[in-house]
């Protein structure tokens, strides 16, 4: 034990180092986001983010979008705690059976105008889980899907870079 204890404190952390993002493409996407999110809606985009059944792979790149290289807030875009606050339903995994009402209750609950963006590969078809009988499938068999972000999990740019196309969709078809 002793000996596994000096290992560590002399090689040090296993942690891998954080990626260096583009700060100016960052703030471009982000820039984006929020013009868009002011013309379609007049204010900032409210995101609820629903679990219905994944890995959390998925919700650990949601999260990464709060911290301090994303800071989702600075463009524009907040996550709420109530889906009657929220425009946008970040839905991640597949949907399990026990989870199937709670979706369908929180997609009833929130307002219109609402999207619902499918978050992984999980969220779009069950992924490696749509042969369990505890899994009912994808986000789409259970609520209308206007958006999916592929990816095991996918990136927070890649999440951001959907949160705009979803705007500039929704601002086009108006």
């Amino acid at each position: 034990m002793r000996t596994l204890l000096l290992k560590r404190l002399v090689q040090g952390p296993l942690t891998e180092p954080a990626p260096a993002p583009d700060a100016a493409a960052l703030a471009e996407l982000g820039a984006q986001v929020d013009r868009a999110a002011r013309r379609r809606l007049g204010r900032s985009l409210s995101i609820r983010e629903v679990d219905a059944g994944s890995c959390n792979g998925c919700e650990l790149e949601i999260h990464a979008l709060n911290n301090i290289v994303y800071d989702l807030e600075r463009f524009g875009l907040r996550f709420v705690a109530s889906p009657r606050h929220a425009d946008v339903l970040l839905v991640t995994g597949p949907v399990t059976r026990n989870m199937r009402e709670a979706l369908e209750r929180t997609y009833a609950a929130t307002p219109d105008p609402k999207w619902v963006v499918a978050v992984g590969d999980c969220a779009r078809d069950g992924g490696i889980f749509a042969p369990s009988p505890a899994c009912v499938g994808g986000v789409s068999r259970v609520v209308p899907v206007d958006l999916h972000i592929a990816g095991c999990p996918p990136t927070p740019l890649a999440l951001l870079s959907g949160l705009l196309a979803l705007l500039e969709d929704a601002s086009k078809n108006r």
